[in-house]
């Protein structure tokens, strides 16, 4: 009897650290699915709301930015990960370095695309307009993870845990000057900064959940 006691204490044991491994304590929550506490919205506020559980972008553009304390809201080396979910024909995305500002698309930082089915050739994945994917990886409806990783001048981007894109700044990067429109972004550097989701505009919906980072030496 005692040694059927002990060998249940110590399959459990066994059961527990392998949780505690695949939990993985690095990852720190930014979202609590209840309350927008700890973002901030850019111009049209309403564009952002919760829906079990979920933000739902849908509405004039706006952007909502992490303002929490988490890594006193500023992340250098980091791995970011997002699920989200898209409506047919529908635009979003998730900045990366950047900072609050409340008008206009941001400035400062890179754009990880999403977009599975709207006009915009760059599709979910992209880094935007600096590396950029032309057939999804994703498809609307469903949800998928979208995983950003930045060490140093290194930007990995991993869709549903495949990596669609690796790219490392060079040494000269002047900042991103967009081929579509010749549209200058002299700050698209990578170096520090917070978070931010899109809303790109009325007919697109997009839901982010389960938004999480684990900071890196």
């Amino acid at each position: 009897m005692i040694k059927r006691t002990l060998s249940i204490l110590c399959l459990s044991l066994c059961v527990m650290l392998g949780a505690a491994q695949v939990a993985d304590p690095g990852w720190i929550t930014l979202f609590d699915g209840k309350s927008l506490d700890g973002w901030r919205a850019s111009e049209s506020k309403g564009t952002f709301k919760l829906v079990d559980g979920a933000i739902v972008a849908n509405g004039n553009r706006s952007h909502l930015f992490y303002a929490g304390d988490v890594n006193g809201g500023s992340f250098q080396n980091f791995e970011l990960k997002v699920d989200v979910k898209t409506k047919h024909n529908s635009n979003g995305g998730v900045y990366f370095h950047t900072a609050y500002q409340e008008t206009g698309w941001p400035d400062k930082g890179f754009e990880v695309q999403v977009n599975n089915t709207y006009k915009d050739p760059r599709k979910t994945g992209s880094l935007y307009a600096v590396s950029d994917i032309a057939e999804p990886p994703a498809r609307d409806g469903e949800w998928f993870t979208e995983h950003i990783i930045v060490q140093g001048k290194k930007v990995t981007i991993k869709v549903d845990g495949k990596t669609v894109i690796e790219w490392t700044e060079p040494a000269d990067w002047p900042g991103l000057i967009d081929p579509a429109n010749g549209q200058n972004f002299p700050l698209r550097k990578v170096g520090s900064g917070t978070f931010a989701l899109q809303g790109h505009d009325p007919g697109s919906t997009v839901y982010y959940r389960n938004i999480r980072v684990k900071p890196l030496p």
